[in-house]
């Protein structure tokens, strides 16, 4: 199976690691091929690449390599919420909100649902345990519609890991 995949330029040096590590490590842990030109091409048994894509994505979306890596076991998935359609303002007060002051909103739902959040670009991503991610997504898109952190945060509480 082969599948490409479109990353930003800037997380391509990311992609590949210090002399290269990243990019072997992706493929030993993953049992695949990456080619890395314009796209990334990942090829190999369908399964692999498919958890393969999602580890090249999560680091596409602004994950650091260990915390895409967890994309190797099955136990978790990936989500990116999209941004997009929205102007250039909306965004940034939306990735604000995301944030919070000194990163205090992202680490409270991040502590609270025990997921890992990047706020990169235009998008959202999620890195979670399949049963806690809808958690962590649901957390962000109310933050998006214009719920206050008092309320997000109060729900969360409510529901125990």
């Amino acid at each position: 199976m082969l599948k490409t995949v479109l990353i930003p330029e800037e997380r391509k040096a990311v992609l590949i690691g210090k002399d290269g590590k990243t990019k072997h490590e992706i493929e030993e842990l993953g049992h695949v091929k990456l080619v890395i030109s314009d796209a990334v091409e990942i090829s190999g048994e369908g399964l692999d690449v498919l958890k393969a894509v999602s580890v090249v994505k999560a680091i596409g979306r602004g994950f650091p390599p260990k915390k895409a890596f967890m994309l190797f076991d099955d136990e978790y998935t990936f989500e990116i919420i999209s941004l997009t359609g929205k102007n250039e303002n909306t965004i940034k007060r939306i990735m604000s909100r995301i944030i919070g002051r000194n990163g205090s909103s992202r680490r409270i739902i991040e502590e609270r649902t025990g997921c890992h959040i990047s706020v990169y670009g235009k998008t959202i991503a999620i890195i979670g345990r399949y049963e806690l991610i809808e958690r962590a997504v649901s957390a962000v898109e109310q933050l998006i519609s214009g719920h206050s952190h008092a309320f997000v945060y109060k729900r969360l509480k409510r529901r125990p890991l």
